[in-house]
C-alpha cells in the first residue's frame, strides 16, 4: 500500500480534480454554437463529480508500479483506475460515467502527475461518449490545466482544456 503521505496526496489531488468543470447552475452539461468566419464549433461545458478511491473494500486506483527507493515525489509511483463520475458531490449520487487511464508521479523534482484519461459517459446525450485527457496536473497548484486531446462518439475530434 502507498503511504500515508502519498494517500493523502492523492485523496487532496482528486478532491482538487473535481474542480476540473466548472459548475454552470448546476447542471451536468450546456452546449452552445459558436460561429466564425472559418467555421462552426458547438462547445460542450461538462461539470461532474470525480471519486477516485485508493484504499477501503472496493479501491477505484489501484497501484500499479511500486518503487524499492521512495523519494519526496513519488517519482515512478503509477497508479491505474476506474473511477466513478458522478452529478453531485456524493459518491451515491447519479452516475454520469467513469474515468478510465492512468496517473503517475512524473517530475523528480515536483509534485507533478502525467494524466493519461479517458472520461466515458453513460449518461443522456453522451452515453457511450468519451473525452481523452492528457498532460501535466502541477497537484499543489490552486487552478491547473490540462489538455483535452480527442474523444469518441459524440465528442469525436474533440479538442479543449479542462481547469
Amino acid at each position: 500500500m502507498a503511504s500515508i503521505a502519498a494517500q493523502t496526496l492523492f485523496k487532496l489531488f482528486f478532491t482538487l480534480f473535481s474542480a476540473f468543470f466548472i459548475e454552470i447552475n448546476g447542471e451536468f452539461s450546456r452546449q452552445s454554437i459558436n460561429m466564425s468566419t472559418k467555421r462552426m464549433e458547438k462547445i460542450t461545458r461538462l461539470h461532474f463529480y470525480f471519486h477516485d478511491i485508493a484504499d477501503g473494500k472496493h479501491p477505484t486506483a489501484m497501484q500499479i508500479i511500486r518503487l524499492p527507493n521512495k523519494t519526496a515525489t513519488s517519482f515512478g509511483t503509477t497508479f491505474m483506475v476506474d473511477d466513478p463520475l458522478t452529478e453531485k458531490p456524493k459518491p451515491t449520487s447519479k452516475l454520469v460515467g467513469r474515468a478510465q487511464g492512468i496517473y503517475a508521479f512524473a517530475s523528480q523534482s515536483d509534485l507533478w502527475l502525467l494524466m493519461v484519461m479517458s472520461f466515458a459517459f453513460s449518461e443522456g446525450i453522451y452515453n457511450g461518449s468519451a473525452i481523452s485527457i492528457l498532460g501535466q496536473n502541477a497537484v499543489l497548484d490552486a487552478v491547473r490545466e490540462m489538455s483535452i486531446v480527442g474523444g469518441s462518439g459524440i465528442f469525436r475530434f474533440a479538442r479543449g482544456y479542462a481547469l
